[in-house]
């Protein structure tokens, strides 16, 4: 367990951004033959560093044991698959792709973006640590490395010839606790002249939306653009432009170069880090009041909770999401509040969300329950979701969501 110290400057962690108590690995599902088996649990506890205002948590889990053998598959979300191909022909058309260039993404999950490089005749390479993902990846074609992304991997894949056009990591760098090493992968294997993207839920939009429930052991930083550019100086790299994105409730997608590349730095960087310095993202004082504002979202999901419950009323939760793990287990609902909880993903279904233990269903079975109300966990993807349980409407069923507030639609 590695404590007490910023994982990007090394200054002393000595103030909270927001306690959310004990929280098991957010993605560690139960399955149902070990119902009565003990979890292990570790404090859910994020500091915001008064040098470099990079929010974190502290190591309690290696990145080995949380994603070596790992639960999300990104292409069984519809709208991600979307935002994935948008992103695939904008880039190839801002940098000039071609059957010469290569296209390496970090964290590839099962294959669900580099997939569409593929199929404009890129060539491409997916670095997943998660083996169980990779092997998906490489049955649709899609060239894949099983390995941790950092500088000794980059080494090793630019000397097998990967040097990178265009770099792409999209909501993984909130996953590595050793950021700096990380971040120098990008400085080995990108081209002198080369481009890296990276997403990210955007802190500022954290913030101001009250997503604490993006808060979870597998995301070791939440980060602003300025905790990102200090790293990236570390690194010898610069952010040339960036863009604001939709995704996860708020994202960035910041745009990435060597320090002497002659891309030109673009009005947006200065735009982004001028927003949060007025929004107090450079001083403690922006961080103050966000805890006591997760603590009101609580207490107001289980009024509502405890209300339907007396009514008599039936409820199913909907999105077995690591955001949603971190809600239930904070706000301590169980399965006397939500019989279920739907996903459209078979690598949940049958199995027990990790704390809560509700039972994990699909959607056919939760729309055959026919539930009063359906508590949408992923609240970034309700409209999606809504349109799929359109049926919940025929019986005078109702959705909810608890962030930022209460709302019954």
């Amino acid at each position: 367990m590695r404590t007490g110290t910023c994982r990007a400057c090394g200054t002393l962690l000595e103030h909270t951004f927001v306690d959310l108590g004990l929280s098991p690995l957010a993605n560690s599902y139960v399955p149902a033959e070990r119902m009565r088996s003990g979890e292990m649990f570790f404090p859910l506890h994020a500091y915001v560093c008064e040098t470099c205002f990079l929010v974190q948590l502290e190591e309690f889990e290696s990145p080995e044991h949380i994603f070596s053998d790992y639960a999300y598959f990104s292409s069984y979300s519809a709208s991600w698959l979307r935002h994935a191909e948008a992103y695939a022909n904008t880039m190839s058309k801002r940098f000039s792709l071609s059957d010469a260039s290569k296209v390496v993404e970090i964290a590839s999950n099962d294959g669900y973006l580099l997939q569409y490089f593929v199929r404009q005749g890129v060539p491409v390479l997916g670095i997943e640590p998660a083996a169980n993902v990779a092997k998906v990846a490489v049955e649709n074609g899609v060239a894949t490395e099983v390995a941790f992304f950092g500088e000794e991997t980059a080494k090793r894949m630019l000397a097998a010839g990967h040097a990178a056009d265009l770099m792409a990591a999209n909501n993984v760098l909130a996953h590595v606790p050793d950021i700096l090493d990380f971040v120098s992968g990008f400085r080995v294997l990108l081209k002198p002249e080369g481009a890296a993207t990276i997403e990210f839920p955007h802190l500022l939009r954290m913030i101001e939306r009250l997503q604490f429930d993006t808060i979870y052991h597998e995301h070791f930083s939440y980060l602003s653009l300025g905790a990102v550019e200090y790293v990236l100086r570390k690194n010898g790299l610069r952010a040339f432009d960036v863009e604001e994105l939709a995704t996860h409730g708020g994202s960035l997608r910041v745009f990435i170069c060597h320090e002497a590349s002659a891309q030109q730095t673009q009005p947006a960087v200065a735009r982004v880090l001028a927003e949060e310095k007025a929004a107090g993202l450079t001083s403690l004082e922006g961080y103050k009041g966000f805890a006591k504002k997760a603590i009101d979202i609580k207490c107001g999901a289980l009024e509502f909770l405890i209300e339907a419950r007396r009514l008599s009323k039936k409820v199913a939760g909907y999105g077995a999401a690591a955001k949603g793990n971190t809600f239930l287990n904070y706000c301590g609902i169980g399965p006397e509040f939500l019989t279920a909880v739907a996903d459209r993903s078979p690598h949940k279904q049958n199995t027990l969300l990790p704390g809560s233990r509700i039972p994990v269903v699909s959607p056919e079975q939760l729309l055959a329950s026919k539930p009063d109300y359906v508590l949408i966990l992923p609240w970034n993807l309700k409209d999606e979701i809504a349109s799929e349980l359109a049926e919940l409407r025929n019986w005078g069923g109702k959705f909810v969501t608890a962030i930022p507030e209460l709302k019954v639609f």
